[in-house]
This record gives structure tokens, C-alpha cells and sequence, in this order.
């Protein structure tokens, strides 16, 4: 797989895991309003894991489709963040990690935007206005939550701090970017980070939050090296195709 491949196939299972999770509050939010709008991100997550999938089918001529990539591999075999695993927690979690996720996400696509493989301009290009109304959904809510009552304050701010020590893989330079950052395909992670940090502190000093410190951070999710969480999601996502080989949605 070229390293170009690579990166496609990092994003998508990006979108993949996180709407696979999102997912989740179907028939579950905390209102109705939030019931559709988290499916709503979802939806969209799913939208651009299409994409992506569909690009790495006839990049690699193998007879994989979209659903081989989706329910036919194996734990070790999908490159997402770790993040995007864990599992949906409280509202205030998903919130914190759907914002921690997006301001990343916004400040890829943008630099992507700039790439010099048409697929990533014209991908970036279409998912940015997505990306966009999910960074000011879950900033809202942070905003909301953190300047709220003593206990949505608290939970937001535990919220916080739960996913904060997962946000350091997204800044991760990874021996297979590089030659695409040297071709400007897309941005190198770590030149993301100062950006990321001002923009994350802005939101959190609107809402009366703290940021956490920074310390040891998870990893390994790029690398296929995932959490307990992952296998349990997979076991469940991919059920039917497993159950019932070769069926079509």
C-alpha cells in the first residue's frame, strides 16, 4: 500500500470508529434536538468514510469493496486514533471528545485543502463544511455545560480531563507522512499542535474550564495497537457481515 493509501485509509477508519460510536445515541440523547444531531455527525462521518474507502478500491485493483474495509478486517488492521474507540460515556464525554476530534479535524482539512493530489483537495474541500458545524455543535456545548451549574460544570470538566491524555496521538508525526508532507500532500500532525492549543484554551476560558496538564499521552492507534474497547466494537459492528458472508446493503 502506498504511503498516499496509507493516509486514506487513517482518515476513513477515523470517521468509521467515531461514527460507529456517534452512532450509539441513536434513540439514546439526553434531548431529541441532540438525539438528531449527534446521528446527524454520524451520517456525515459515514459520508466521507465512503469516500475514502471507495478511493483505496480503485487505487488497489484487489476486488476489496467498501464493506471488506469496513467489517472484513481485523482488530490490528485499523489505523484510527484510539480516541475515537473509546466508548460514548456520559453526554458531557462524548461532547468532549467530539470537540477535542473536530478542532484537529477542521485544522487537517483546511491544510488538506492545500494538498497536491487532487482526491485530498476535492475530499477536504467537501468534508470542511461538515467538520465545520461539528467543531461549533460540541464547542457550543462545552461552552454551555462548562458555564453552567456547579454539576454540569464538573462533569464537563471531568470530561475534559478523561480524553485529554488520548489528544497527543493526533499531533504524531508518522514515519509514512513524511514523504507526503516533503511532496505537500498533506500537513505534517505536530505543525498542527500550537494552532490546535490556542484554539482548545479559547473555548475552555469561555466556559470556565480548566486545561488539564499535559503529560504521558495514549498511542498506537495508527499503528493498529488499539484498546479493549476496540475489539468489543468490532465484535458488534461487524456481526452481520460475518454471520452472513458476501450479503449487500
Amino acid at each position: 500500500m502506498k504511503n498516499e493509501e496509507t493516509l486514506a485509509l487513517h482518515l476513513a477508519d477515523n470517521t468509521l470508529i467515531l461514527g460507529q460510536r456517534l452512532g450509539e445515541w441513536c434513540g439514546n440523547g439526553p434531548v431529541i434536538e441532540e438525539d438528531i444531531a449527534l446521528t446527524n455527525i454520524a451520517l456525515d462521518y459515514i459520508g466521507q468514510t465512503s469516500i475514502l474507502y471507495k478511493h483505496l478500491c480503485e487505487a488497489i485493483p484487489d476486488g476489496k469493496d467498501e464493506d471488506d474495509y469496513a467489517f472484513l478486517r481485523t482488530e490490528r488492521e485499523y489505523k484510527n486514533f484510539i480516541l475515537c474507540e473509546l466508548p460514548i460515556g456520559d453526554y458531557g464525554f462524548t461532547i468532549a471528545r467530539q470537540f477535542v476530534f473536530s478542532q484537529w479535524y477542521l485544522l487537517y482539512l483546511e491544510a488538506l485543502q492545500n494538498s497536491t493530489i487532487t482526491f485530498f483537495q476535492e475530499f477536504a474541500a467537501k468534508s470542511i463544511k461538515e467538520v465545520r458545524y461539528h467543531l461549533q455543535h460540541s464547542q457550543d456545548w462545552v461552552i454551555r455545560l462548562g458555564d453552567g451549574t456547579d454539576e454540569s460544570k464538573a462533569r464537563m470538566q471531568n470530561a475534559i480531563n478523561s480524553v485529554w491524555n488520548y489528544t497527543g496521538e493526533l499531533f504524531q508525526d508518522f514515519p509514512s507522512d513524511a514523504e507526503l508532507v516533503e511532496r505537500g500532500v498533506c500537513p505534517a500532525n505536530s505543525s498542527l499542535h500550537a494552532t490546535w492549543m490556542n484554539k482548545v484554551e479559547e473555548t475552555l476560558l469561555e466556559a470556565g474550564l480548566t486545561v488539564p496538564a499535559s503529560g504521558w499521552m495514549h498511542s498506537g492507534g495508527r499503528k493498529g495497537l488499539h484498546s479493549e474497547h476496540m475489539g468489543h466494537l468490532l465484535s458488534e459492528m461487524q456481526y452481520m457481515q460475518r454471520s452472513y458472508p458476501n450479503c449487500e446493503w
